[in-house]
């Protein structure tokens, strides 16, 4: 690990902290008056979605750490306890900031243009009270199941992430004790209902909870509503399964699907005013600890903004929307085995389109000197072109092994499908590796030529999702390279019968040979910097919080390396401690697309070496995980690449900074030209790319090292 002065606790972020920083960088793009409205809108969306996720996931994992006794503290010296407490306290302030926003900005910006949530009947006109009436007989009523709860009606299963109503109801003719009851508002039905117009020019809707606490009397007639709030429920959904007692690992995962509806409460929503005995009464029925409960102050899970969002007659809100180009490196009147063949062609997604992949293997399937298919899948769509050209592959008798990733979380279910229809085609299905998952993105096509066998190779950064292709960026590289034709059949191999290379010409993959790899190369930039030479790192990853990599990152910026970090989720390394980290900036971007390309640049004294992958720098990735790493070779598109790292850099209108206290703040711009990298890789795009143009283009982000001219 290095010297391990650089291993305190101190000097290192709690992962799960710097994970909601990032949801905060997520929001103030939602606080952002530049951004037009119904984009901002979408983002608070997104923080919604994401703190689901997060407690799910993470903040399960920690809860069952603490119910297991487990003691270890994290890279930065808390306990699973500490982590919660602070997770909470931090939680609960993030959640009042997003209603803030919703209540204090948005509403009263969509209602000036001419949007109008109603959130009580009181504010529907004679016409609207109508229609939303008509509208429960004869759409919601019927779908609804309302549920008491007494003596021999136990409290029902409230299902993960559902919305409900809870009520005290009282019995009109005995008139005994309030008895709680509770109703499932039916995700089968849309939850935004757009109402008949008020005024001209004016849209309202009304949130279908609204619509069925108004009608509650309706469903118990017998009985007279006291009270009734919506609530919401987060559960454990971070279930493990015992790959070596499983015989079967498709049905054991089938299994643990279903218990994530009965995983343990870890987050309770409710409205802010709330009936203290409604609340006392479901917080004994679910289990709740008062500091899992989160009082709302408005509309329950704002996921549902993300259905506002594409309410049409507000074009004008929202940005243009978005149609990936043709790649400019891809002729589409050309063979694409051709165009391979002659040069390495790399693609940057979503400005680029992800169709040329889809038609890789499209045509990979129809060709008949193609002889055999192969590819690893991780996420794909629902409706997948990909898994349909496999499947026609294999009909047409061509060799196709898949690896289907199962254990790819909140995708199991999807995969299972894919993997099943995949058999009963034909393909060869692996279903992932014992005790690891297989995250690597690589497609492998065998060729029969008239000079032989030739292998085609696909590998990128981002998974084989034609309809998350449209909203993350990702790098994908073509090569006909006979040396990663090679290493591409040796990582199938050892997927499928477990055969680990001797070498690996050109790629290098997790859990064995990668995170050597990264130390070798950061150790290198380091050596340089100690002998005066110029010496350089700069990465741009999703997630950075392993001990390892950090610790040899100090080391190296510590011995002068510069260090230009572009993380835009957690990032556990803290900037401008002295003696350690002077030398390491840090940004995230938050834009218009999810950021998830992975590229690594080491300077190598002039030579610069470029990487791209699969991989964060994350101990998962490093250790538990099937990764791919492979390198750019060819000049024009390492000189591509690097202009991506470089207009990242620059980028001064989507950048949050780093701070040394952890906290992130957008970038002064003064008198400097805004510099968007979204828009410009867009125009980019537009102007047919610049990887295939003669001249190189402009960089700045070298010379290094304090040399005139350093930006």
């Amino acid at each position: 690990m290095g010297d391990k002065k650089y291993i305190k606790p101190e000097y290192y972020y709690n992962r799960e902290l710097s994970w909601l920083e990032f949801d905060g960088r997520c929001l103030s793009e939602a606080q952002d008056e530049s951004i037009p409205l119904f984009e901002r809108i979408k983002f608070l969306s997104i923080t919604a979605s994401n703190l689901d996720e997060f407690f799910m996931v993470r903040v399960a994992s920690l809860k069952d750490q603490v119910h297991a006794g487990y003691k270890k503290k994290d890279i930065a010296g808390m306990t699973s306890s500490e982590q919660l407490e602070a997770i909470n306290d931090r939680t609960h302030s993030f959640m009042e900031a997003q209603y803030r926003t919703l209540n204090d900005n948005l509403l009263p910006d969509l209602k000036k243009n001419g949007l109008r949530i109603l959130t009580s009947y009181k504010q529907l006109n004679d016409e609207q009270a109508n229609y939303v009436d008509d509208y429960f007989k004869h759409n919601v009523y019927p779908v609804l199941t309302p549920m008491a709860v007494d003596s021999s009606r136990p409290f029902p299963l409230v299902r993960n992430k559902t919305l409900n109503i809870a009520a005290l109801i009282l019995d009109k003719d005995k008139g005994e004790e309030n008895e709680l009851a509770t109703v499932q508002v039916p995700s089968v039905l849309d939850r935004v209902i757009k109402l008949p117009s008020s005024e001209e020019g004016v849209t309202d809707i009304i949130l279908l909870e609204e619509i069925i606490e108004k009608n509650l009397d309706q469903l118990f007639l017998n009985y007279e509503v006291k009270a009734a709030f919506p609530y919401r429920v987060m559960r454990n959904a971070d279930f493990t399964i015992d790959e070596e007692e499983a015989e079967d690992l498709l049905v054991e995962i089938e299994k643990s699907l279903k218990r994530r509806q009965w995983g343990e409460v870890i987050r309770l929503e409710i409205a802010a005013d709330v009936d203290k005995k409604l609340l006392k009464q479901l917080k004994k029925e679910l289990d709740v600890m008062d500091e899992d409960v989160f009082r709302i102050e408005g509309p329950l899970d704002l996921t549902f903004l993300m259905k506002v969002n594409s309410i049409s007659g507000f074009e004008h809100l929202k940005y243009e929307k978005w149609i990936p180009k043709q790649p400019a490196m891809i002729n589409p009147d050309e063979n694409l085995f051709d165009q391979i063949r002659n040069n390495d062609i790399l693609m940057q997604h979503p400005y680029e389109s992800f169709d040329p992949v889809v038609n890789f293997v499209r045509l990979a399937a129809k060709d008949p000197d193609v002889l055999a298919i192969k590819q690893t899948l991780y996420r794909v769509s629902g409706n997948s072109p990909i898994i349909a050209a496999l499947a026609l592959a294999a009909e047409n008798g061509k060799q196709v092994s898949v690896l289907v990733e199962l254990k790819a979380r909140f995708d199991e279910e999807n995969n299972i499908i894919w993997a099943r229809k995949l058999e009963q085609a034909g393909c060869h299905v692996i279903y992932g590796l014992k005790g690891l998952k297989t995250h690597s993105k690589i497609t492998l096509v065998v060729r029969r030529e008239e000079d032989g066998i030739r292998r085609y190779v696909h590998l990128g950064t981002g998974n084989y999702n034609d309809s998350t292709a449209k909203l993350y960026t990702d790098m994908g590289l073509f090569t006909s390279s006979e040396l990663i034709g090679e290493d591409a059949t040796a990582v199938f191999n050892m997927l499928s019968g477990y055969s680990e290379p001797p070498q690996w010409n050109k790629l290098t993959c997790a859990p064995i040979w990668l995170r050597d790899k990264f130390i070798r190369l950061i150790n290198r930039e380091k050596e340089h910097a100690l002998e005066g030479k110029k010496a350089r790192i700069v990465a741009k990853l999703n997630s950075l919080c392993d001990r390892g990599i950090i610790a040899a990152l100090y080391e190296a910026s510590a011995a002068g390396v510069k260090i230009d970090l572009i993380v835009r989720g957690i990032c556990s390394l803290k900037v401008g401690i002295p003696d350690v980290s002077e030398n390491i900036t840090v940004r995230s971007i938050v834009g218009n697309f999810l950021e998830h390309s992975r590229i690594y640049y080491f300077y190598n004294e002039g030579y610069e070496d470029v990487y791209m992958a699969s991989a964060d720098w994350m101990p998962r990735n490093l250790d538990r995980r099937v990764e791919i790493m492979f390198p750019i070779e060819d000049d024009n598109l390492k000189d591509y690449a690097i202009h991506v790292l470089d207009t990242e850099l620059k980028d001064n209108v989507k950048a949050h900074i780093m701070q040394p206290d952890g906290s992130y703040i957008k970038p002064d711009r003064g008198d400097l030209e805004a510099v968007n990298s979204q828009e410009i890789f867009q125009e980019e795009a537009n102007q047919a790319g610049v990887i295939n143009k003669k001249e190189k283009p402009d960089r700045v982000f070298i010379p290094i090292m304090g040399d005139e001219g350093e930006q």
